[in-house]
């Protein structure tokens, strides 16, 4: 882009004019914002438009990536480095008498992911668009994510997280895009022109209109779309003639239903009502994108048969499994294909990752719900399990044993996993051992049919946000040192490798640490009013909350190194500051109980005065992308402590040794191919292997009582946590306390507790030797560029979706 600083503040002062008719010194901060996006939008409107018309003209094959989340943080910083202005926006800002630090703080968070999922798809988005991949999201513009985290009294309350308050500076509404999407009704079957009909009747149809972001290549001409669906009613009219009666809840009604579709990310599931409106989420953005992906098709003049030559669907998790029958509803009802012709098209249009083995995960729907609510996509799916046990009655010589395991509805349920990998032509894990406990466990039986189907694909972050946007200094420093050819090739940050021998480069990686630290650290006094030792270790477990990721472990060792510290405060150990950052599920109370945990520890650690500020305890609320972009820059710790076996890849583990952080972890996901790239001295390893836990769970023979009876570490902390010690009832700990002693410990935490504090003194150990901490930090910054979804990219590109990376 052609562009100066006296051009870029021009540009700007218009904008800020036309937009809201003000002049700088009489804006307020959030209109300078907002007109400055308003304005990177403008820049880049351009190349959008002529990507799109490109992929078209061109007849360029094209993937639409189907997730539920899309966790893209803040756009503001990304897209001006993308587009290679941040500098230039900068300075002519400062000339302005504006500090675009501040304007970055303004831009909320988008309220579109929750975890690991949403931010992997996120990282995908950016990695398409700069490697030239005509890509494109789909999923729900949510009015509100998840929900705001507060910490009250160390407990977690929900408030709404209102995230479009002030509108979206980078989204476009496209309402001449819009489609309808039918729920309920009956279906009524005709013979037309010697065909069988299906009609649909009696529905209540929603109205899903398209907001489009631009995402933006790194210094390219691509860009593609991330486009999010909202729910609206059909008739905008507002019902006068209710209202005139006094029926004011009628009047609105139809509007309230209908817009809670894309109310908010992930409703309450744990009663009937929000499983339909999961179910109503997951068909609505599905049929949608699946519509506006075919009329567009079409539009091309292409053979509706040749959809699979032209467009790559991928459905990331079960979520969005309803595409398969959908797409058959589309191509059969609509399009007049027979069903051979259908089944062709959609099994080599859609692919499909699975993200886990946990069983509440592998979705399943209730069939007299989805009956209901999708009449015709049921009869779809009745069908193809018809067909499908058909063949492996035929393959398997009349064994129904294996309809047991394979059929796509059993015991009155829809195995949405199942219905995925029959309706794909590609099913990949997210890491090598994920994939390979797929195939040899959870699903065998399909690999066995299928072997061809099945494949892995690591997970990868993008190394632009994680260490370029998130880490400047760092990145500074890495491109002095070897150019910045690393930027767009990644794996190019193995040629920092030899200089973790240089003293110098050492110091200066160190130095970076430091202040990236001291910064967080004021912001912790500033809003905690926790001093924080930016010398101690800082020994970070920040992600979702959920019992396998196993925080209470981390909590167990913390309670060890109290104990420890109160008999003997002389004790010689680096001062430690440990951190964590999480959501809980709001009806996962478990959860919720061990972030009451946590804050309870935090507060009698941190107002110990004996333990002379050897350890602290933070909680960092509401934990989001831009809190992720300011704590793992300064991290000395990586907590990746998963029962093996349990997370699939994980992709935080690669944020973190990017920006130079030690992994402590299990031979869990992707921290199996951490441990292979940097080396068993660059890591520390600890816990049970995924044989063992698996030879457990099969074959028993584990008893957490016995260790609670035999180890006086364990039986002195779950004690401490039951009996009060901690200044809270043990009683708002029960639920914890049975998951490990009743239920026997699902995630053996108390099996692993004393190789984790071994592996725990051995991460001091290596503190103290400060170069051997510095080469091992810089050896995992030179590792991790393979984990780049860049790479990641390129493997489903060629692999999975036979697409071409396009010069523009």
């Amino acid at each position: 882009m052609r562009l100066n600083i006296e051009k870029f503040k021009f540009d700007f002062k218009r904008k800020l004019m036309n937009t809201f008719a003000e002049e700088i010194e009489d804006a307020p901060k959030l209109h300078i914002y907002m007109a400055l996006g308003g304005l990177v939008r403008d820049y880049i409107t351009e190349a959008w438009v002529n990507s799109n018309n490109y992929y078209t003209e061109n007849n360029i094959k094209q993937v639409y990536y189907f997730s539920m989340e899309f966790l893209i943080g803040r756009l503001l910083k990304s897209n001006l480095l993308n587009i290679g202005i941040y500098s230039l926006c900068e300075e002519g800002l400062k000339e302005l008498g504006i500090n675009i630090s501040e304007l970055e703080e303004l831009e909320n968070d988008a309220g579109l992911g929750n975890g690991g999922l949403g931010r992997l798809a996120a990282c995908f988005l950016d990695s398409m668009a700069s490697l030239g991949i005509p890509g494109h999201g789909c999923g729900i513009r949510y009015n509100h994510g998840l929900f705001e985290q507060k910490i009250i009294n160390g407990y977690q309350v929900e408030v709404p997280d209102n995230w479009l308050k002030e509108g979206n500076v980078w989204e476009i509404r496209k309402e001449n895009k819009s489609v309808e999407v039918r729920f309920g009704g009956n279906i009524r079957i005709s013979q037309i022109n010697g065909r069988l009909s299906f009609i649909h009747e009696n529905y209540d149809a929603v109205r899903a209109v398209p907001y489009d972001t631009p995402v933006i290549g790194y210094d390219n001409n691509s860009v593609n779309t991330l486009r999010l669906w909202s729910a609206e009613p059909i008739d905008t009219e507002f019902d006068l003639f209710s209202f005139s009666k006094g029926e004011y809840s009628k009047a609105s009604s139809y509007k309230a239903s209908v817009e809670s579709i894309s109310q908010v990310l992930y409703p309450d599931d744990s009663y009937i009502e929000g499983r339909l409106l999961r179910l109503k989420q997951q068909y609505f953005f599905v049929s949608a994108g699946l519509q506006s992906i075919v009329r567009r098709f079409k539009k091309t003049g292409h053979s509706i048969k040749e959809l699979n030559d032209f467009a790559a669907i991928h459905i990331n998790d079960t979520h969005p499994a309803v595409a398969v029958p959908e797409l058959m509803r589309i191509l059969i009802d609509e399009e007049k294909l027979s069903w051979d012709e259908a089944w062709k098209i959609t099994t080599s249009t859609i692919a499909y990752t699975n993200h886990t083995i946990l069983a509440e995960a592998l979705e399943k729907w209730p069939v007299d719900m989805f009956k209901k609510l999708l009449p015709r996509v049921f009869m779809i799916i009745e069908e193809i399990n018809k067909r499908f046990c058909e063949e492996v009655l035929d393959r398997y010589h009349g064994d129904w044993n294996k309809i047991n395991e394979m059929a796509i509805i059993k015991d009155n349920q829809i195995r949405m996993a199942y219905l995925a990998i029959v309706g794909s032509h590609s099913v990949n894990g997210v890491a090598k051992l994920h994939t390979e406990i797929l195939k040899k466990q959870e699903l065998s039986s399909f690999y066995n049919y299928s072997p061809y189907k099945f494949n892995n694909k690591t997970n990868g972050i993008t190394h632009r946000r994680w260490l370029l946007q998130a880490n400047p200094e760092l990145a500074n420093l890495i491109t002095e040192t070897i150019g910045d050819s690393w930027i767009k090739s990644p794996n190019n940050l193995s040629s920092l490798l030899p200089y973790k021998d240089d003293s110098a480069f050492r110091d200066k990686v160190a130095k970076v640490k430091l202040n990236n630290k001291i910064e967080i650290s004021n912001d912790i006094y500033k809003k905690y009013g926790i001093k924080v030792d930016p010398y101690s270790i800082f020994d970070v477990q920040v992600k979702r909350l959920h019992a396998y990721k196993r925080q209470i472990l981390n909590v167990f060792n913390i309670l060890d190194l109290y104990n420890r510290l109160k008999q003997n405060p002389n004790l010689d150990i680096v001062p430690r500051t440990f951190f964590f950052a999480a959501k809980a599920s709001p009806s996962y109370h478990l959860a919720k109980q061990t972030i009451k945990l946590i804050n309870s520890i935090a507060f009698m650690v941190n107002n110990d005065a004996q333990l002379n500020n050897k350890i602290k305890v933070v909680f960092l609320e509401n934990y989001r992308v831009s809190l992720a972009e300011r704590i793992i820059p300064a991290s000395d710790v990586s907590e990746q402590i998963s029962t093996a076996t349990k997370e699939a890849s994980g992709t935080g583990n690669m944020k973190f040794m990017m920006n130079g952080a030690v992994t402590i972890a299990t031979l869990d996901g992707a921290n199996i191919e951490i441990k292979d790239a940097v080396g068993d001295e660059n890591i520390v390893i600890f816990g049970l292997k995924d044989y063992e836990v698996l030879d457990y769970y099969k074959h028993g023979g584990y008893s957490s009582r016995e260790i609670f009876n035999n180890d006086r570490r364990i039986n002195c902390i779950i004690n401490q946590i039951m009996n009060g010690s901690l200044g809270v009832a043990g009683s708002e700990f029960n639920m914890l306390y049975d998951n490990l002693i009743y239920n026997n410990d699902e995630y053996f935490v108390l099996k692993d507790f004393d190789s984790y504090v071994k592996a725990q003194n051995q991460i001091d150990s290596y503190y103290k030797q400060k170069d051997k901490w510095q080469q091992m930090c810089i050896a995992n910054i030179a590792k991790s560029g393979i984990f780049s979804s860049d790479n990641t990219i390129r493997e489903y590109s060629k692999e999975i979706w036979n697409t071409q990376e396009i010069i523009l």
